[in-house]
């Protein structure tokens, strides 16, 4: 196997090294986890968008599509296959416009533009002969599978409120799907009931109460069909954007039990044709806004107790396809679909993986589902996470530098368990950290290549992900974390109760 052993240049590492560098002490707090997130916390989609989706003059998804896309590039397998598993939502904007060919539906239409149609097109359909051939792919790439379904099947367009659409789901068409499913032995762990139709809605939304009342007719028709509990797909819903009323209203209305995960997307970033984009992307008062987004769901969460907690369905960052300039590059690893738009992890055309594939490819491999405590000197440019390891003995850090200029030199302490004081030891380990650092490949942020450890990360000729190896440091040095940089550290010897 043949792997090219292309260097980062050396005018990035003389740059990175004269950058202003601060001194910071971060302290991890290992007595006692904060939270937990799902082993498969990487999520991406698979989307139905047709070659003819164009924004901002530009149509940037070609065949990258769930109904015209190539399933026999390397590229892409080996892409999939890397995370093992990784979880793959197939869904999206036209979700809710697409019908199942099974049953009595006997038609199958393409999408086509219709400037009345829902996102402007018309009524697309998935053939069943589709739906084997995906099956294959995830079968073989080792897919851990979330379904969109159309929420919006039977129901009508309001003559008096534009975009609101009424009357009952009819769940019809979802059963022969599902039935056809089942017999053809597909896994699907989830079900997610519509796209974006919670709240105000994008393109169109359903009231609180009706989507209640119908996730209810959905839960019971999966409990019906999926006769096994063990092998009974989880319902998730809304799957749109958190608005506190609806999501209150909804889950008093579905009640106890229905909602196994309650999904909201996350595109507080705007629309990607925003010139200001990149600046935005910089800002740690965007990241703040998502962690507040979160915390509101959290909170309707602790109120109702679906059982899987508040999951995150689709979080581009940008609206309508990412930016074009900025979401397919280094930058917007700061900040995911698999594929397709310029927000894709990876590339439309080749399948060749954009810069924050390897980010979400490092987060899969190192950091566990049980999440620390950090507490630091205030400096929003710096964003630390901390959780316990995966799979192996001690913790994993990220460590996100936003700023354009100033690098860190980080000290660690370890928090006494029950002490509010200031920590008053500094964490010095023993065996070597285990170090992960990306960068862009020539030091400007809108490289759409990356560098690991000033290794650039190309596909080998054979279309393999190249390994991502970590740098090895002493324990007693700092861990210096460059200017525009993200840096995962793993510490083996630093210990946490809460990781026991």
């Amino acid at each position: 196997m043949y792997f090219k052993f292309t260097f980062c240049p050396i005018i990035l590492l003389l740059w990175a090294s004269l950058s202003f560098a601060q001194n910071v002490n971060v302290v991890i707090h290992g007595a006692a986890s904060i939270a937990k997130t799902d082993d498969n916390f990487v999520c991406v989609t698979l989307d139905w968008w047709p070659a003819e989706k164009c924004d901002y003059n530009q149509c940037p998804w070609g065949k990258a599509g769930i109904l015209n896309m190539d399933l026999r590039y390397g590229a892409l397998i080996n892409a999939i296959k890397a995370f093992n598993p990784l979880r793959i939502k197939v869904g999206g904007s036209l979700q809710d416009n697409v019908v199942y060919k099974v049953g009595e539906v006997s038609s199958c239409p393409n999408f086509m533009k219709r400037e009345d149609g829902l996102f402007g097109f018309s009524q697309g359909c998935l053939s069943m002969e589709r739906w084997d051939q995906l099956n294959r792919f995830f079968n073989h790439t080792g897919v851990k599978l979330t379904f969109g379904l159309n929420a919006l099947f039977g129901r009508n367009e309001s003559q008096t409120e534009k975009g609101l659409w009424i009357g009952d789901w009819q769940p019809q068409n979802t059963r022969d799907f599902m039935q056809y499913t089942i017999s053809k032995g597909y896994k699907v762990d989830s079900y997610e009931f519509g796209n974006q139709l919670s709240g105000s809605g994008m393109g169109a939304k359903v009231d609180a109460k009706q989507y209640g009342k119908d996730v209810i007719v959905l839960k019971n028709l999966v409990k019906e069909l999926y006769a096994h509990p063990e092998t009974q797909p989880k319902v998730l819903g809304p799957g749109g954007f958190y608005e506190e009323k609806w999501f209150n209203t909804f889950l008093e209305v579905s009640g106890q039990g229905i909602v196994d995960g309650l999904t909201h997307h996350i595109y507080n970033l705007g629309p990607g044709d925003d010139p200001n984009m990149m600046n935005k992307i910089l800002d740690p008062s965007y990241l703040n806004q998502v962690s507040q987004t979160y915390k509101g769901v959290s909170d309707v969460v602790n109120k109702f107790r679906p059982q899987l907690g508040a999951w995150v369905s689709e979080s581009g960052g940008a609206l309508n396809g990412g930016s074009k300039d900025v979401s397919r590059t280094f930058a917007d690893g700061f900040w995911q679909a698999l594929i397709g738009g310029n927000y894709g992890l990876l590339n439309a055309t080749t399948f060749v993986p954009n810069p924050d594939y390897y980010g979400a490819l490092l987060w899969h491999r190192l950091m566990g589902s049980t999440v620390l405590a950090v507490t630091k000197e205030s400096d929003p440019d710096l964003r630390v996470y901390a959780h316990c390891a995966k799979k192996k003995p001690g913790v994993s850090l990220i460590f996100i530098n936003l700023s354009k200029d100033r690098s860190f030199n980080i000290t660690l302490s370890n928090a006494k368990p029950g002490d509010a004081g200031k920590p008053n030891y500094e964490f010095v380990g023993k065996q070597n950290r285990e170090e992960y650092h990306l960068r862009a490949l020539t030091g400007d942020i809108k490289d759409d290549i990356v560098c690991l450890n000033d290794v650039p990360m190309v596909q080998t000729d054979s279309e393999d992900i190249p390994a991502m190896d970590p740098k090895l440091v002493d324990a007693s040095t700092p861990i210096s974390i460059a200017a525009q940089s993200i840096a995962y550290v793993t510490i083996r010897d630093f210990e946490a109760p809460a990781c026991v």
